[in-house]
């Protein structure tokens, strides 16, 4: 009987985390969530935290069941634990106790301070059974980066580059395009998905990106550009420094007192799209959650070196016509 009522458990919870990806771009700066609410093994409401400011997962589900009257004998399944504290809207954990839900089931704990832990003492308090840890890893796995940013204080920080099948990310001084069309618009894709993007004066220089979002729907993100000489700014043409974007010139190789700006202005997720020293700057102080390299068929030949990962682990890996792309997490150590 237990063994089932986990399957079950499992089975309403991968709804949720199916239903929090529909929050990947609205529900930022807040972390993705689902909610599914379940009366004698029939799913009777559900829903997702779709924008920041908005209606929580839980509020959305609860609204979203026709008879509220069968809200006392249903179990409702949230990825993350539900608010104790009023932020832009009430606690979620008052309104799964006024409309009388007995049991409760949380994928993972919530570590914002403003949560952590009181939202499951709350339903507790009122008399209510509550489970805790159902597809625990998966659910702080969706949020990892916003978890990354309330633990470490600072952004979580993605790496990413193409490189040539031998091994190099360009020829000395000249533009190199080594993604495809289709590669080049998931790039965009995460571009959009991030607060902020950097990279290296040199790069500025010989590749003249804009750093924005154009083939995919959303909001541009802040361009950090790391320029020691305070010098790029004034050049004229540079498409880093247009009116698309807010762009932050940063003077020195100081990325602990950078991570700290970056936290304070609420920077939850940064992408470091290169050049080679700039990302080895940052695999060598550790500075990293996620690296994305896509590698095309093509040989350079010779020209800048793509830099090494060590102690990492693939995750993920995808083909998209000749290029591939591979998705590394550093593994820690404790």
């Amino acid at each position: 009987m237990r063994d089932e009522r986990l399957k079950n458990d499992e089975k309403y919870m991968q709804r949720c985390l199916h239903l929090a990806r529909c929050g990947e771009v609205g529900a930022a700066p807040n972390p993705m969530v689902g909610a599914v609410v379940v009366h004698n093994g029939r799913i009777i409401g559900e829903g997702f935290h779709r924008r920041c400011g908005g209606p929580h997962a839980e509020v959305n589900a609860i609204a979203s069941v026709h008879d509220p009257s069968l809200l006392p004998d249903s179990t409702i399944y949230v990825s993350l634990e539900p608010c104790a504290h009023f932020g832009k809207t009430p606690p979620c954990a008052d309104l799964i106790i006024e409309k009388g839900i007995k049991r409760i089931v949380v994928g993972c704990r919530d570590s914002f301070d403003k949560v952590d832990g009181l939202g499951i003492q709350k339903l507790r308090d009122a008399g209510r059974e509550v489970t805790v840890g159902v597809l625990e890893q998966e659910c702080l796995d969706l949020n990892r980066r916003f978890f990354t940013f309330h633990t470490k204080k600072r952004p979580y920080i993605t790496l990413k580059w193409a490189q040539s099948a031998d091994g190099f990310i360009a020829r000395k001084g000249e533009r190199t395009t080594l993604s495809t069309s289709t590669t080049m618009t998931l790039v965009h894709r995460l571009r959009a998905l991030n607060d902020a993007i950097l990279v290296g004066g040199q790069t500025v220089v010989v590749d003249n990106p804009s750093l924005t979002v154009r083939e995919w729907t959303g909001k541009n993100p802040l361009r950090i550009v790391v320029d020691t000489r305070a010098s790029l700014k004034e050049m004229e043409g540079l498409r880093s420094f247009d009116t698309e974007a807010e762009t932050l010139v940063w003077t020195n190789w100081n990325l602990d007192a950078l991570m700290e700006e970056l936290y304070h202005r609420g920077v939850q997720r940064l992408l470091v799209e290169g050049g080679a020293t700039t990302l080895r700057r940052f695999l060598k102080a550790g500075l990293w959650d996620e690296a994305r390299i896509e590698t095309a068929s093509v040989e350079l030949g010779g020209g800048i070196a793509a830099p090494m990962l060590s102690a990492a682990r693939l995750v993920k890996k995808r083909s998209f016509g000749s290029n591939t792309v591979y998705t590394y997490r550093p593994v820690r150590t404790k």
